[in-house]
């Protein structure tokens, strides 16, 4: 099976093409690098005989000839992520999430492709939960909703909204097999320092104190990304109907980001003076995702509970501390 994964050298990319890979498929990379890492992880990985990397800037509709016609599925997970990148750059969030995903599914319309997985985000409902009641756990079919467009925040947001709308319209018009996958906070090794694990983990082996947390009684599910791939390769080998959007994360740990801060310090024997702060402006008070779609439609069920994934991870980043 030949499959290409665009972002492959970001986070879960990467993790992606690694999973896939050992599995025995044959791997496309596509990045252009603006983010992603060319570190020694993903050159072992790009080595591998049945793993090929192609540099591309997919806002370049040209730069899509250098894509093959015979991938028989591709994960789209190419954008730019990171809360920080919302607040400064968020014309160059809307331009390149935007356009890199216009641009691949007029590709796929030519291609043979079997099936296109596309990553949304739950920041689509993020607007929503500023003007409605919405439940928590969170089910896919609540409104999405970007309640102040001046907010540079909601630059993601509205590409994911608006990505969801091309998928369905692009599926609807051409008959296209695309399906829509919902991160929910996922986190783990190799991941960008802007998030707020990799961002406490690194501070805690700074010993950083006072430590300043921002937004302490909103609350978040975090998703192991070793889960999270599992999913995504559900999503390969399931028959899910065309269209379909689908939750992957951790509905079973809602945690407070002060008491996060504490989970960490408590691991990793660390206990300096806290200072809470105001959170972000339009950042979600709480977040947590319903996956009983995932549950019946893939047979997805994370397994790694935070604190062993908070272990992992510190691990991972301690070690390239040294």
């Amino acid at each position: 099976m030949n499959i290409l994964i665009t972002g492959g050298a970001g986070f879960i990319g990467f993790h992606l093409a690694k999973h896939l890979a050992g599995k025995g498929y044959k791997i496309s990379i596509c990045d252009n690098l603006s983010r992603g890492k060319l570190d020694q992880d993903f050159k072992n990985l790009v080595q591998q005989d049945n793993v090929k990397f192609i540099q591309a800037d997919l806002t370049e509709k040209t730069e899509l000839d250098k894509l093959e016609k015979g991938y028989d599925h591709v994960y789209h997970l190419a954008a730019i992520n990171g809360t920080r990148y919302f607040y400064e750059i968020p014309h160059q969030v809307l331009r390149v999430n935007l356009l890199s995903l216009i641009n691949m599914l007029d590709w796929l319309r030519d291609s043979a492709c079997k099936s296109f997985i596309w990553t949304s985000s739950s920041e689509v409902y993020a607007g929503t939960a500023k003007i409605l009641d919405i439940p928590i756990p969170t089910p896919e079919d609540v409104p999405s909703a970007i309640d102040d467009v001046f907010n540079p925040r909601f630059s993601y947001a509205c590409t994911k909204i608006a990505g969801e709308l091309l998928c369905i319209n692009y599926a609807r018009e051409y008959g296209l097999n695309i399906n829509i996958i919902r991160p929910h906070n996922i986190y783990g090794e190799r991941m960008a320092y802007e998030h707020v694990i990799p961002e406490f983990i690194t501070r805690i082996i700074r010993r950083e104190n006072p430590f300043k947390i921002y937004g302490g009684t909103q609350t978040r599910a975090f998703c192991y990304v070793e889960d999270f791939i599992k999913g995504l390769k559900l999503v390969l080998e399931s028959p899910v109907p065309s269209s379909e959007i689908i939750n992957l994360g951790n509905d079973r740990e809602e945690i407070s980001i002060a008491d996060l801060a504490e989970k960490l310090f408590d691991l990793f024997n660390f206990h300096p003076q806290i200072e809470i702060l105001p959170s972000p402006k339009g950042s979600v008070d709480r977040r947590c995702p319903d996956i009983d779609r995932a549950k019946r439609l893939l047979g997805y069920e994370p397994q790694i509970y935070l604190e062993e994934g908070l272990r992992r991870t510190y691990a991972w980043y301690q070690r390239r501390s040294l």
